[in-house]
């Protein structure tokens, strides 16, 4: 595994709207790589929280320091050799810009689902700040990530360790990791 860590990028951002199984995903990807796994929900200051909590959605204005509190994260973990797996919605190219900032050793992970599948997990999901009435917001929001972005896409409507299985595979197929023969270095 260290000689395909030496070929895999240093950061993951699992994107998503609320609902589409960022964290469980990201951290679920993060134990089978190995690698570090952070929530982004974390790099929220108190009052982002507060305003989703209340059920309006974030502005422009409240997301950059949020968002530049995590691009300064993966520029640490890549600094220092570390791998990190972070989920954050990340849901404009804008974003996303701020996030990856021109690196060439991160990658977006887009987990893709219908509205009616991510509603129906959030009518389902208890003790989360993100109120299911935000999501017709977060889809208008979403712009999702463009081939240039050099994004993984992962249909979101099978079992996590699918999910997950079918974003390694997707990872190494696009390092150069596993193109031999039975799908692994050999």
């Amino acid at each position: 595994m260290k000689d395909e860590l030496n070929r895999l990028p240093c950061a993951l951002i699992v994107m998503g709207v609320s609902g589409s199984g960022k964290s469980t995903i990201a951290a679920s990807l993060a134990a089978r790589l190995g690698w570090t796994f952070e929530d982004g929900d974390r790099f929220h200051p108190a009052s982002n929280v507060a305003k989703m909590a209340a059920g309006h959605p974030l502005t422009d204005d409240d997301r950059w320091p949020w968002l530049q509190a995590i691009a300064d994260e993966i520029d640490r973990m890549c600094r220092t050799g570390g791998h990190v797996v972070i989920a954050c919605s990340a849901l404009k190219r804008a974003y996303r810009n701020l996030l990856v900032h021109g690196r060439s050793d991160v990658r977006i992970v887009f987990l893709e689902g219908t509205k009616a599948l991510i509603a129906d997990r959030l009518a389902r999901r208890k003790h989360h700040f993100m109120p299911p009435g935000l999501l017709d917001s977060q889809f208008r929001t979403l712009e999702p990530p463009e081939s240039d972005e050099h994004v993984i896409t992962a249909p979101i409507d099978a079992s996590v360790e699918t999910v997950v299985e079918d974003i390694v595979r997707q990872l190494r197929v696009g390092s150069g990791a596993g193109n031999r023969p039975g799908g692994r270095d050999q």
